[in-house]
């Protein structure tokens, strides 16, 4: 008995180094409070404070430059290189999450005694025939910050804590003041804010979400694009810092570490088929525990409306914090490769049958387990001066 609990402790000890386990996770700084105040300059105080904010596959697709001329001014541009243009060939999630950054950003101005002044695509839109390299020479927007007096924020607060839960939730409804308070946030600019909780929208939406997940499952260049950015260990979480891990299965703590060991022996335990079943089965668990379900709408699909989508979308995550909710978005079946054509198709004439554009489905609830947070970049890699 003694030599088989030995031989154990061997096994476990050689996963826990494989893992990485004994590394300090800098991938994990930036979630710091006192991150963003280490930087002089408030632009990038603030730009700290802005990737936190989710971002489709955690790809935190921004790059900031700074005006040499205006020490208030500074650019957001969409990073090119970090297109998922396999699982997102229109680049409307990589628009979404610039929206979810501003809104950050935003928040932590009001906090920090700044007023940010956002103006959208101020050189104009994208040339879509060209849209790689329109992204590098255009801005998605200039923020310009003037003084203003400091405002204490619970919104603030929420920006530290995870933006994505996707463990099961309890089935208790949202009461009418949760409802009503998340549905007040509808932007004037056209986007709105739908909310489902009876029985027979939850059964509908529950098997659209399924269903383009199971696609996604399917088509094997979309998986491989997905499993390309997943860190196995702290060695590589520490080197990338943006993708996935093993955190967003629903693994913590000393499990974390023996999972991650044995997946860096055997990666084949989340790729292929592994991988495609586990996508499966975690939707499916997402499905079966969600009390209510809400989308945002827009009447168009401009680049304007998605990143305005996004910064609504930041509104909705944080301020539900406030009101002991979470959020996970559940948009496979949005997505716009060929393969999701008819479930996409039949969604949106469902669910926007005027026209419009659903540009977020995700689940809302009171979570049952706490989250992880999720790997995030140093804010200086996000950085260049404007020349």
């Amino acid at each position: 008995m003694a030599g088989i609990i030995g031989s154990c402790l061997v096994v476990l000890t050689a996963l826990y180094l494989i893992s990485g386990g004994f590394m300090k996770q800098t991938y994990m700084e930036p979630w710091s409070k006192g991150y963003a105040e280490t930087y002089s300059d408030p632009r990038v105080c603030l730009a700290a404070s802005g990737l936190l904010a989710a971002s489709n596959h955690n790809m935190q697709p921004w790059k900031i430059k700074l005006d040499k001329s205006d020490s208030m001014a500074f650019y957001l541009y969409a990073d090119s290189s970090r297109m998922t243009s396999e699982v997102d060939p229109d680049a409307r999630q990589m628009m979404i999450s610039q929206g979810t950054f501003l809104e950050y950003v935003a928040v932590a101005g009001e906090k920090e005694g700044w007023n940010v002044d956002i103006e959208l695509f101020p050189d104009g839109t994208y040339d879509e025939s060209n849209l790689a390299e329109s992204m590098d020479m255009k801005p998605v927007a200039k923020m310009v910050l003037s003084r203003s007096p400091s405002q204490s924020s619970a919104l603030y607060e929420a920006t530290f804590l995870p933006d994505t839960n996707r463990e099961a939730y309890k089935t208790d409804q949202l009461s009418s003041t949760q409802a009503s308070t998340l549905e007040s946030l509808s932007s004037e600019s056209g986007a709105s804010i739908k909310l489902y909780q009876d029985k027979g929208d939850l059964e509908r939406i529950g098997e659209y979400a399924l269903e383009g997940a199971t696609i996604e499952a399917g088509v094997t260049r979309v998986m491989d694009e997905s499993n390309a950015i997943f860190r196995a260990n702290e060695y590589e979480k520490n080197e990338y810092r943006y993708g996935y891990s093993v955190e967003g299965q629903g693994t913590s703590g000393f499990m974390r570490d023996i999972l991650q060991g044995l997946v860096t022996l055997f990666p084949s335990m989340n790729t292929g088929t592994a991988a495609s079943q586990n996508f499966i089965n975690y939707t499916q668990t997402s499905v079966s525990n969600t009390p209510a379900y809400a989308m945002i709408v827009t009447t168009g699909n401009s680049r304007i409306d998605q990143v305005e989508s996004g910064m609504l979308y930041s509104k909705l995550v944080l301020t539900g914090h406030t009101l002991g909710l979470v959020m996970q978005p559940l948009s496979q079946v949005l997505e716009e490769y060929p393969e999701m054509q008819v479930p996409y198709t039949a969604f949106k004439q469902e669910y926007a049958p005027d026209g419009g554009t659903v540009q977020i489905l995700f689940r809302v609830g009171v979570p049952t387990e706490s989250a992880p947070l999720s790997m995030r970049r140093d804010v200086q890699s996000l950085i260049s001066e404007d020349e």
